[in-house]
């Protein structure tokens, strides 16, 4: 049975339709991602199944009693309250059924009636089904998890990523039928998209998201809808079985397109040679004509992102840091940071939110100044730095405006020159969407033009902060063949881990405290190095608190054990004897079958009593020596 319905939902942006006539279901337990190019409405989807926005046409059913959690890209509270306050105020569902459960309780014990205590009854009963009654506990054990620990702090002093960690903390809380995720990886760094990623693997948790993130959605999502060219494919499986699925749907689109080319071009003959008048018959097969013609020339025009640009000679000499150190306050980014950069290098920054990732491409940059040290940078290198900052431009320009501020064209690498509006539609901008405002732009439309901007100078040292954020997944594998064949020195921080791994072979891993290691290897492999020396740093630390905890209970001998140890050695002595001669009877030729059955008999049981008292009396010799 169905949690949620939708049944031919549409909506449009003034003139611009974004979706319509979409269909299809959320049962308990799917996990569901929708995928689909910016700027097609992705985001309204969800906002109009959250409550935030109403569809032009269709409708959303949900099961009686359904209860919905939605995480927006854009988080906004109250901010002069503190974290605290806003845990315990009306922002979370959770805390108001506690505080109704508490102010029922306290009213049916002034002056019980039939009501209240019906009413407490029923609470009873919902705090039961939510599992609230532990709130308090497991709002700051989840916020924990999200570095967020101060609740005393005030909501108005954390940054954009802090906000969106407590959003989606406070949102797991709420214990909801359905999950709506508009890019929930979005600002997290690498350690707690793995936390939130095997949190939703091992919950039964019904959720519908959007994301960029591809390792996310091969762990997590059970099901995938794509939203293409109008029409909404269900695929049942992972990002995988997606992307096998795609492939074989387009391939066969286009076989049956070649044989409806076939069969058009063979009665485009019978139609120039037919006569002019028509029988009914005739008529009958022009319109089919018409139908061969449409689906013969559906083609799907596919836009896609084709970069290519010129880049600008890179010399020998290209950047070099000697015994950088750079803080603020107590807080150390930098160290004594060493480091030359060569030709060509690919590097990945890791490290998690706070640690100074931004602050050093800043430094570099020459954005930002060094405490001390030295920065010598080569002559030839024009750096292209895509900031998180994004564009701060007249939200009431137009797109073409943009970029012709920059360049009326630019020069490709085969040295053709080609005009800002064609360099716009390699970026998938219509020639429509070239005279949209900014304003008007999509998160990831707005990311998209960004990058174009910085490509548009020709850059031989590309520095990106975080690109994948808001970029669709066509977008997002357009920039990744464009950066597979770039030539010059790139270093990107990302927490899209896929990325990552597709992109840098050396990793620059930040620490804190001004620590920065240096791994030549891809991210995956260096995060399974230290997943392992994870576990054997736990280990360790297991096996040092069992062998605390063994010798505190350890004590010396009793009198009864004291009596014990000394009369074992004398009875091992015994044994040991009466065995040694039992063997030697056992060898007498001459003995008869009953007695080596006997003997052999005896021979068992001395053997397990000698190993018996052995372990006892080195068990009881171990704890006598401890404590002499």
């Amino acid at each position: 049975m169905n949690l949620l319905s939708v049944e031919k939902l549409g909506k449009n942006f003034g003139e611009r339709i974004l979706f319509e006539n979409l269909s299809f279901g959320l049962s308990k337990g799917d996990k569901m991602a929708l995928i689909a190019n910016n700027g097609t409405g992705k985001s309204s989807m969800l906002k109009i199944l959250s409550g935030d926005d109403i569809a032009d046409s269709g409708k959303v059913v949900f099961r009686n009693e359904c209860k919905i959690s939605y995480l927006s890209q854009d988080v906004t509270f109250n901010n002069d309250i503190t974290i605290n306050e806003l845990i315990n105020s009306a922002h979370n569902k959770i805390s108001l059924l506690v505080k109704a459960y508490e102010q029922a309780v306290y009213n049916n014990s002034d002056i019980p009636t039939s009501y209240s205590e019906k009413l407490v009854e029923d609470l009873t009963a919902e705090m039961d089904k939510n599992n609230a009654w532990d709130y308090q506990r497991r709002s700051k054990q989840i916020l924990s998890k999200f570095n967020i620990n101060d609740f005393s702090q005030k909501v108005g002093i954390l940054s954009g990523g802090q906000k969106k960690r407590l959003a989606l903390a406070l949102l797991l809380l709420e214990n909801a039928d359905i999950l709506l995720l508009d890019e929930p990886t979005n600002h997290l760094d690498i350690t707690m998209i793995e936390w939130l990623e095997k949190y939703l693997q091992q919950q039964n948790i019904t959720l519908l998201m959007v994301t960029h993130d591809r390792y996310f959605l091969e762990r997590v999502c059970n099901h995938i809808i794509e939203l293409e060219a109008g029409n909404l494919y269900h695929h049942k499986g992972n990002y995988a079985y997606f992307l096998e699925k795609r492939s074989e749907r387009e391939s066969n689109f286009d076989v049956e397109i070649a044989k409806a080319q076939k069969l058009m071009k063979k009665e485009l003959e019978w139609i120039r040679r037919s006569p002019k008048a028509r029988t009914t018959k005739s008529k009958a097969r022009i319109d089919n004509f018409n139908k061969i013609k449409l689906k013969a020339t559906s083609k799907r025009i596919t836009k896609e992102l084709n970069i290519d640009v010129k880049m600008d000679r890179i010399g020998g000499k290209i950047l070099e840091l000697k015994n950088i150190k750079k803080s603020y306050d107590s807080l150390i980014i930098l160290d004594g940071f060493d480091y030359t950069f060569k030709k060509g290098e690919r590097i990945g920054i890791l490290g998690k939110n706070g640690v100074g990732k931004s602050t050093f491409l800043n430094i570099i940059t020459g954005l930002e100044k060094v405490d001390s040290g030295k920065i010598n940078l080569g002559e030839t290198i024009n750096y292209g730095y895509f900031t998180q900052l994004g564009l701060e431009i007249d939200e009431e320009r137009r797109v073409i405006q943009i970029l012709k501020d920059i360049a009326e064209f630019i020069v490709m690498s085969d040295g053709k020159k080609v005009s800002a509006s064609q360099l716009l539609e390699h970026f998938m901008f219509t020639p429509e969407m070239q005279f949209t405002q900014v304003k008007r732009l999509s998160g990831g439309e707005r990311r998209r033009l960004h990058l174009l901007t910085v490509l548009m100078k020709n850059p031989n040292f590309l520095i990106l902060d975080e690109p994948t954020n808001d970029l669709d997944l066509l977008t997002l594998t357009k920039l990744e063949e464009f950066l597979l064949q770039y030539k010059g020195c790139l270093i990107l921080v990302s927490h899209d881990r896929f990325f990552m791994d597709k992109l840098t072979e050396h990793l620059f891993v930040f620490k804190g405290n001004g620590i920065i290691e240096d791994y030549y290897c891809s991210y995956s492999e260096y995060r399974a190095q230290e997943i392992k020396e994870e576990k054997e740093f736990k280990k360790i630390q297991h096996l040092e608190k069992e062998n605390s905890k063994l010798q505190s209970q350890r004590k010396k001998l009793s009198f009864n054990e004291k009596y014990e140890y000394d009369n074992l050695e004398k009875e091992l002595v015994d044994l040991e004897n009466e065995r040694k001669k039992l063997e030697c009877d056992i060898q007498n030729i001459n003995i008869s079958t009953e007695k080596m059955i006997e003997i052999s008999t005896r021979l068992g049981v001395l053997v397990n009593m000698i190993d018996e008292k052995e372990l006892r009396w080195l068990e009881l010799d171990e704890k006598n020596n401890i404590y002499e």
